[in-house]
């Protein structure tokens, strides 16, 4: 679940540099559960169980760089030293959490896998194009190394999720085991709300109300968050709730669930320019900031910060953690949610690419890195001190709720604050009393829940990685000031960013993808 990004299926982000992943990497070496009461997360190193798998070989000292997609937590130097002090007892390693932005992670994260450095576990999620990069060779396959280094591991994903990640028939992630939904949904200030007596934002008529109650009544705010990637946190968003059901897919493509064999081109169609055109609406009457292009502000920041009123979407578990930080800082405040499946009748439960940990083939230790990532899902101690901090400092536990210990602004290590999403074990995670909520949330869309159909679909760019790249560039130029809501003239605005998309190679590209869909459907018997 990506910390401020809408968890969803953002299958267009453009990676214009992992045509060289292969080339830059080939010189390296080869059930919910209920609240628990945890116990004391930071043990000595000496009360830790040491254990490693049979044949790894501990012998040379390393240090493993693990990376992780958005900010890094105040306290992160706390925790990475106690993990530190386990790691070095049980696998004679010592790690380095690295941490990316929210606003420019995806050119970060093409230059760290395409520049050959040295990574040894890096986040993988269908949104950063888990798919594409392991069928262009950017990971290690982890079928031989999985028993040897990591069996425990290998034994706790189930074979189903594990035949869920393959690419080609191999393995090059290990998925998060904890089911969940990660669909989108309206976020509100509801204390806002019921002071100016506005509608509840459960359609996006009423989204539209609220926003305009919010303009008239709180001028100073801005209505509705937005920043520079306009294209993730709101465009793609719209879609998600306006597409039924499927939205956000690359290179203005349209593809609905119940007939995935039609393959159509979004971009350019009357639905397009509808889009386009509410949010120019919205930018002249002032939901959206003029400067959004330039906004650095992750949208839950906007939010946590009172600086907007609103997202179009996030899923339920962001929503919580949103509630709990605006709780410690502004208990005045009130958040609410609305899920967007309810909208649209249909509900898609994570796949489990979505959240995962990968080895490059830069890395020059998988073995241990495997080994210490298996310390991170399957130990307790590891597993829940890089979730929570650590206890009586950062969290406390009562009557079998987490609880954060002082507030957003002066604890050093909120929940989850690592973005820990992919080595969550529901064994050992801890909720807060709000939770409940969101397990509410999720037993509402499991009356509404399909299959994925989508996610395990594996792109190959290699026949238009020039105009893939290409394309990427007029989307920034042309696409984006018109999701901004920046362009006067809508349709002539539409009319000019299709005329550089088909010369930068659009028809080449969704020809190629259509092909590469249809077979994938004809072959999983997808319907």
């Amino acid at each position: 679940m990506k910390s401020n990004l809408k968890k969803i299926y953002s299958a267009s982000m453009v990676l214009a540099l992992a045509g060289s992943v292969v080339a830059g990497c080939s010189s390296s070496t080869t059930p919910s559960s209920s609240p628990t009461a945890g116990t004391q997360a930071t043990k000595t190193p000496e009360a830790s169980a040491v254990s490693k798998p049979a044949g790894l070989d501990t012998s040379k000292k390393v240090e493993l760089q693990f990376y992780m997609l958005g900010p890094a937590p105040k306290d992160l130097s706390v925790i990475e030293e106690e993990v530190n002090k386990l790691a070095l007892k049980d696998l004679n390693a010592t790690v380095k959490f690295n941490f990316t932005t929210w606003t420019d992670w995806d050119q970060k994260y093409k230059l760290l896998l395409s520049s050959g450095q040295p990574i040894d576990l890096i986040f993988t999620a269908d949104w950063t194009q888990y798919q594409s990069y392991a069928k262009k060779g950017a990971f290690l396959p982890l079928d031989e190394l999985l028993p040897k280094a990591a069996p425990k591991l290998n034994s706790f994903v189930p074979k189903d999720m594990w035949d869920a990640v393959k690419i080609d028939g191999k393995i090059y992630t290990v998925p998060a085991t904890y089911k969940e939904y990660v669909t989108t949904g309206f976020i509100w200030r509801e204390d806002l709300r019921e002071k100016f007596n506005l509608p509840k934002p459960d359609s996006l008529a009423n989204f539209e109300a609220y926003l305009d109650g919010i303009k008239k009544n709180v001028p100073d705010m801005i209505p509705l968050a937005a920043n520079s990637d306009v294209k993730t946190n709101l465009s793609d968003l719209y879609k998600n709730l306006t597409i039924d059901p499927v939205g956000a897919l690359p290179y203005g493509i349209g593809i609905p669930y119940k007939n995935p064999s039609e393959v159509t081109s979004y971009w350019g169609s009357a639905e397009h320019l509808k889009e386009l055109q509410t949010y120019k609406k919205w930018q002249d009457k002032g939901y959206i900031t003029k400067n959004v292009l330039n906004v650095k502000d992750s949208m839950t920041d906007l939010i946590i910060n009172g600086k907007a009123a609103a997202n179009i979407g996030d899923n339920p578990s962001r929503f919580n953690d949103q509630k709990i930080k605006i709780d410690g800082t502004h208990p005045d405040w009130k958040l609410e949610y609305y899920p967007a499946p309810l909208i649209k009748g249909h509900a898609e439960p994570v796949h489990p690419i979505h959240n995962g940990f990968a080895i490059p083939k830069s890395s020059k230790n998988p073995e241990r890195a495997l080994a210490f990532y298996e310390k991170m899902v399957t130990d307790k101690t590891y597993n829940q001190l890089t979730e929570y901090g650590i206890e009586g400092k950062n969290y406390k536990v009562e009557n079998g709720y987490y609880t954060m210990i002082g507030d957003n602004n002066s604890n050093g290590f909120p929940r989850e604050s690592m973005q820990g999403w992919a080595w969550r074990n529901p064994e050992f995670m801890l909720f807060d009393k709000g939770y409940d909520g969101v397990k509410k949330i999720f037993a509402d869309l499991d009356k509404i829940s399909s299959p994925d159909k989508f996610t395990g679909f594996a792109e190959d760019y290699t026949s238009y990685q020039a105009e893939k790249a290409a394309l990427e560039q007029v989307e920034k130029q042309y696409l984006y000031p018109l999701e901004a809501g920046l362009v006067a003239d809508v349709e002539g605005g539409l009319k000019t960013f299709m005329e550089k998309a088909k010369s930068a190679g659009l028809e080449k590209i969704q020809a190629e993808y259509k092909k590469q869909w249809l077979e994938y459907v004809k072959v999983a018997g997808i319907k």
